[in-house]
């Protein structure tokens, strides 16, 4: 498993996401309203929308799209809606700083080399 340096907590606002992209995978990363961060990719599994322009409701995003209600817990899309989307675990170090893990398989498939340390590579915000 590697962890990629994504941001500061503080850079996070309650009940939004913000779009991460490490190599060529987009990650969306979601403050819920409790303060608890979620990890996902950030594809709607119906049409591929963007799910961090969707709207946060308790552990919920909705696609902007077509109002595909995605549960942040499991990456699930609710009945009647089938399909998911990845998740990623998510931590936060003692100097605020977020972390999104890749394992090392999923890491190799998007080209990176899983030995380089988190602080030497690049994500976009």
């Amino acid at each position: 498993m590697t962890w990629f340096k994504l941001m500061k907590l503080h850079d996070l606002e309650p009940k939004r996401g913000r779009k991460v992209t490490i190599a060529q995978c987009e990650i969306g990363i979601f403050r819920l309203y409790d303060g608890s961060l979620r990890a996902i990719g950030n594809t709607c599994p119906h049409r591929q929308g963007s799910l961090t322009d969707g709207i946060v409701s308790g552990h919920y995003v909705y696609c902007p799209l077509h109002d595909w209600k995605i549960d942040l817990n499991t990456g699930l899309a609710e009945a009647p809606d089938e399909g998911a989307t990845e998740m990623f675990a998510v931590r936060v170090d003692s100097s605020n700083n977020v972390y999104v893990a890749m394992d090392d398989d999923m890491a190799r498939a998007m080209c990176l080399n899983p030995s380089q340390s988190e602080e030497s590579l690049s994500t976009k915000n």
